[in-house]
């Protein structure tokens, strides 16, 4: 979560949630990520701090997060849905194929050429994702 980021349980409470103990658990848990999550992890986290949180009920919240705009769902082919709070600035990610590591990163030059794109096809861009796979250069690749 970037300093700019309102924590998720404000922005559950901008939008009307009510917010049970559980709830603010899992949010606190999200906001502290610093990886995309899956839910297994989510639920793994989320026990250390109340051991009485379900699976079921981190799917549930995870639903909701996500059902409200408050975080996003990414699926980096890993076959494990995973997730981060709805960033107050885009950025876009690389994902290590090898490891699965996930590096957040911004361009203004892909998002100028993006915008230019769409343009050039008559559409003015609303939204996008942006999502790079690669492998670790070997020593002397170029």
């Amino acid at each position: 979560m970037t300093s700019e980021t309102k924590p998720l349980e404000e922005r559950c409470a901008e939008r009307g949630m009510r917010m049970t103990e559980q709830r603010r658990v899992i949010a606190r848990v999200l906001d502290g990520a610093d990886d995309h999550p899956d839910v297994e992890e989510l639920y793994r986290r989320s026990v250390e701090v109340d051991p009485k949180i379900s699976i079921s009920t981190v799917y549930r919240t995870v639903r909701l997060f996500e059902d409200i705009g408050i975080i996003e769902r990414h699926d980096f082919r890993d076959g494990r849905s995973r997730y981060e709070t709805v960033p107050e600035e885009h950025h876009d990610h690389l994902i290590d194929l090898k490891t699965g590591q996930v590096i957040e990163f911004h361009s203004a030059e892909i998002e100028a050429l993006q915008e230019r794109i769409a343009r050039e096809h008559g559409f003015r861009l609303v939204d996008h994702r942006l999502e790079l796979y690669g492998i670790p250069l070997k020593k002397g690749d170029a």
